[in-house]
């Protein structure tokens, strides 16, 4: 994480002192190489320190203070320009550097370490000064020994047989995710609703104003209700979005039901995006910090991660010229993506709400 800040830290720098094109190009690789390892190591740390019963709901918070940041700085590069706005987001950065000291190393990875004394220091501090730490700390290093038994920790060892489920799982969730139409519905949310005839002034702030009270509401539900259940309804309510806002633009092709476009397409978007943070923003990096043994934890991380922001990578990249082949159907393909996603998380993603993660990842290994 601190190597990640540091990144950020001089890409926003690159950035704010930039002369020409090359030095935003640089600044802007710096930040998304340390984004990228941030966006695994952070869950994965989230998971590793804190117990089962609330895993879910700290996992989730931090899902929340994203999408507070991505409004905060929204708000922002409106009322300032860019250069500023590179200034401005050299802070949070230094905050967070600054208060890496403050946190202790992950109890999990000092086990692995083998370094005994420091993980039950650590595991006391972070369960409380009079809790009982015996049994959860046993059960951490017996698995941990174990594991360690199998093989160890590199990218040739994902293709094994072993790992074949949690691999899956992981890559899977996260395919999803991304090819769902995510970047095109965030990337592309004026032009959506442009295109369909409504005010993209008013459709921009309502997709804004939606995202943060379905991430809350994912937030307190992820412990109550589980992984699983959060996770369909947020994959279904994504498909339905997408099949709305489809809808919307076959109606425009046939010109037909005028009235009906802005309106469908207002409630698709909102839908999609709503249903999105309710569950599947977050939850595919809760659980892929949780179902990954640990000693393949770093290269399965790794790859899951590439995956994840490949798939990106391709929607932001191709939304433009499918939407000029059809609009219509490119939404159809989204919905189509999403309704496979309903049968993935139904078959073959586990329940991980209140399972240690020792259990989770030795249940993966069977």
């Amino acid at each position: 994480m601190g190597v990640s800040e540091i990144l950020c830290i001089l890409g926003w720098l690159a950035i704010l002192f930039s002369k020409d094109a090359w030095w935003l190009d640089i600044g802007r690789f710096l930040v998304g190489c340390g984004i990228g390892v941030l966006s695994y190591v952070v869950p994965v740390y989230i998971a590793e320190i804190t117990p089962k019963n609330v895993r879910g709901a700290f996992a989730s918070l931090s899902q929340l203070m994203i999408g507070f940041g991505q409004a905060f700085t929204f708000l922002l590069g409106s009322l300032v320009n860019w250069r500023t706005l590179a200034l401005i987001g050299i802070i949070p950065c230094l905050v967070n550097l600054l208060g890496l000291f403050l946190i202790p190393e992950s109890p999990r990875w000092l086990a692995k370490c083998r370094r005994i004394e420091e993980f039950e220091a650590v595991l006391q501090v972070l369960r409380g000064e009079n809790a009982d730490i015996s049994q959860e700390a046993a059960d951490i290093i017996e698995y941990t020994e174990n594991v360690q038994r199998i093989s160890e920790d590199g990218i040739l060892y994902l293709f094994k047989w072993t790992y074949a489920y949690s691999i899956t799982v992981g890559v899977g969730l996260m395919v999803f995710q991304q090819l769902g139409g995510l970047n095109g519905f965030t990337f592309y949310t004026s032009v959506i609703f442009e295109s369909a005839g409504f005010s993209s002034k008013l459709g921009t702030i309502a997709a804004a104003v939606v995202q943060i009270p379905m991430t809350v509401l994912g937030v307190l539900f992820i412990d109550r209700c589980g992984r699983r259940p959060l996770l369909l309804i947020s994959v279904a309510g994504t498909c339905l979005g997408c099949f709305l806002t489809g809808l919307s633009f076959f109606l425009q092709d046939l010109q037909s039901g005028k009235e009906l476009i802005p309106i469908f397409v207002l409630i698709g978007v909102l839908v999609f995006l709503g249903s999105f943070q309710l569950g599947l923003a977050g939850i595919p990096w809760i659980i892929m910090s949780e179902i990954f043994p640990i000693n393949i934890r770093a290269s399965a991380g790794s790859l899951v991660t590439f995956v994840s922001w490949i798939g990106s990578w391709i929607i932001a990249v191709t939304f433009n010229f499918s939407f000029a082949w059809s609009s219509a159907g490119t939404f159809f393909i989204f919905a189509g993506i999403c309704g496979v996603g309903i049968l993935f998380v139904a078959k073959l993603v586990p329940e991980t709400n209140g399972r240690a993660l020792e259990e989770i990842q030795t249940h993966s290994l069977q």
